[in-house]
């Protein structure tokens, strides 16, 4: 049995355009993730001391010649 609608094959600008949109709709949510998590904090946490002067850091800082 054959269907009764033919087939079209997507063209190539289509294709993109639709991958361009969908690209850019995950772009716009994905701020409005982080805001939400970030609201999330209490005021203690968002006081808080994230940086740690690791072997990493201080090895990046010696190689860039940064000074003490």
């Amino acid at each position: 049995m054959q269907n009764s609608k033919p087939r079209t094959p997507v063209g190539r600008r289509e294709f993109l355009r639709v991958l361009g949109a969908g690209a850019t709709v995950a772009a716009a949510a994905g701020p409005l993730a982080t805001q939400a998590q970030a609201d999330t904090e209490s005021n203690d946490e968002k006081r808080k001391t994230r940086y740690k002067e690791t072997d990493h850091v201080k090895a990046y800082y010696r190689v860039n010649r940064y000074p003490r």
